[in-house]
């Protein structure tokens, strides 16, 4: 069981490595008006696991913060990654 931790805490750190390195490459691709990542692929990143360090990456580069699609919808897959670790993932685990 504490494999399945670790392997389950690594897949948060890679991909929210991959969140914050994609808003950064976004950001810095509209500062010089060059082709962006689309919202759709930073959308699921997020929802893959990466909401939580996309969010904070957005808010510290001032980035995409007045689209409402991500100030609210980040948020949102936050809430629904904390229920489904709360109620699905959380009682699956036997306690020891």
């Amino acid at each position: 069981m504490h494999m399945i931790i670790l392997l389950f805490i690594g897949y948060l750190s890679f991909i929210s490595l991959i969140a914050i390195v994609t808003t950064v490459i976004d950001k810095r691709a509209a500062e010089r008006g060059k082709s962006r990542i689309s919202e759709n692929a930073l959308l699921v990143i997020s929802a893959l696991g990466g909401a939580v360090a996309m969010f904070v990456t957005m808010i510290m580069a001032r980035h995409k913060t007045k689209h409402l699609k991500f100030m609210v919808g980040i948020p949102v897959i936050i809430i629904l990654q904390i229920a489904l670790l709360v109620f699905v993932v959380f009682p699956l685990i036997p306690a020891n």
